[in-house]
């Protein structure tokens, strides 16, 4: 079972791909919103933001997320890490319910480009 140092390690990497990234994912990833990311099976949530085409990580709280971010994520801390090091599809993984991600419609469209 990834650790919650591992999972934070996870999304540094993440946020360093999408800010290296160019195109339609970096026009994506350039969105300016509040984050979530609940690890279920380490019940820890990371919320931050996702802006500039970075995810900037504020906390790391016990539980579920204490509020409504505008980007959602849940899945397993072993998925995260996973999906960052490219042995996890995460269309794949969402469209099976491996991985939940909820946003309003339009961050969706622009979300797209990135699964």
């Amino acid at each position: 079972m990834a650790t919650i140092t591992e999972c934070r390690e996870a999304l540094k990497r993440l946020s360093d791909n999408l800010a290296a990234a160019d195109g339609a994912v970096r026009g994506a990833a350039a969105l300016d919103r509040t984050l979530s990311c609940h690890l279920t099976d380490l019940d820890t949530t990371f919320t931050g933001r996702l802006a500039d085409g970075r995810i900037e990580v504020e906390d790391t709280v016990p539980g579920p997320p204490p509020g409504k971010a505008q980007i959602r994520l849940r899945m397993t801390g072993d998925d995260l890490v996973a999906m960052v090091d490219g042995r996890l599809n995460f269309a794949r993984a969402w469209a099976s319910g491996r991985v939940g991600l909820e946003a309003g419609f339009r961050d969706l469209l622009r979300l797209r480009s990135l699964l």
